[in-house]
This record gives C-alpha cells, sequence and structure tokens, in this order.
C-alpha cells in the first residue's frame, strides 16, 4: 500500500511539473517585412571657393573644389536626414551679455547617393547630389530585413 501511495504521488508531481513548460519554447513566429508606398527623393547642393583652396597650380585648386563641394552637398544630405544638433552656452557679467557662443554638428551615414552634377559657378565649384530613398530602401532591405511579426502559432 505504502508503495503504491508513492508511485502515485510521483506520477501526480510528475503530470504537476509537466503543466510549467516554457511556453516560448512551444512557439513558431512568422515574420513578414513590409515596404513603404512612396519614398521620397532629397536634393542638396554644395559649393566651395576656388581661390581658397590650397593647391601649387589652378587645376589643383580646381579639384580639391570640387571634392570640397561634394563633401558639403553630403553634408547638407545628412542635415536633411539626420538633423542637426545645436549647442549653445551663453554667459552674462553684471546683467550683460558677455559671451554667447554655438556650435552645429551632424553626424550620420549616407548610402545610395548620387553626383547628379559638378559645375563651375564663377569662382565656386558646386556639386548636386540626389538621394532616392526607393534605392536605399534596397540597399537597406539587402544587408537586414526589418521584419513584423505576420503570426505566432503556439503547440
Amino acid at each position: 500500500m505504502k508503495r503504491s501511495a508513492s508511485i502515485a504521488f510521483v506520477f501526480s508531481t510528475l503530470v504537476a511539473l509537466s503543466g510549467c513548460s516554457l511556453v516560448h519554447d512551444q512557439q513558431y513566429v512568422e515574420w513578414e517585412t513590409k515596404t513603404p508606398d512612396t519614398f521620397p527623393v532629397l536634393t542638396a547642393t554644395g559649393f566651395a571657393p576656388i581661390d581658397a583652396q590650397p593647391g601649387e597650380t589652378p587645376q589643383h585648386k580646381d579639384l580639391a573644389a570640387m571634392r570640397a563641394s561634394k563633401l558639403e552637398a553630403y553634408r547638407e544630405l545628412a542635415e536633411q536626414v539626420y538633423g542637426q544638433r545645436i549647442s549653445g552656452n551663453t554667459s552674462v557679467q553684471n546683467w550683460s551679455l558677455g559671451n554667447d557662443q554655438f556650435q552645429a554638428s551632424v553626424d550620420g551615414v549616407i548610402r545610395g547617393a548620387e553626383v547628379v552634377r559638378t559645375y563651375t559657378v564663377g569662382d565656386y565649384y558646386a556639386t548636386e547630389l540626389r538621394l532616392d530613398f526607393a534605392k536605399v530602401h534596397q540597399l537597406y532591405e539587402s544587408t537586414s530585413r526589418k521584419q513584423t511579426i505576420k503570426r505566432v502559432v503556439y503547440y
């Protein structure tokens, strides 16, 4: 009798503990990717003075101005995509403004931008860039696909 009671106790304990299994081990999640309906196209223009560039010859100054205008256009695109961080500091002494400073910065990665054209405007070089977010979306999808939960099945 004692043996059958202990067997019944062990059996009922096993049945009770089997209900405590982890639920996340017994589920299947199906993912789905979503593509936006429309994509914006951003444009940016960067300018750089030719005479202010370092270089021994006019050709070197032209190349440096082309590069500087391209970097300025990329900076403008980054400002449009990520925004600008503005930090400021103002000091007051004897109830009058002593010092007023501010700093602007931008930080980001621009992928998929196309140079539309580079040209001179007087003593400046100008570079126009175009960023089509359809192309950015394709680049993003190829590297890391954003997914949403489509369906969850519990077993």
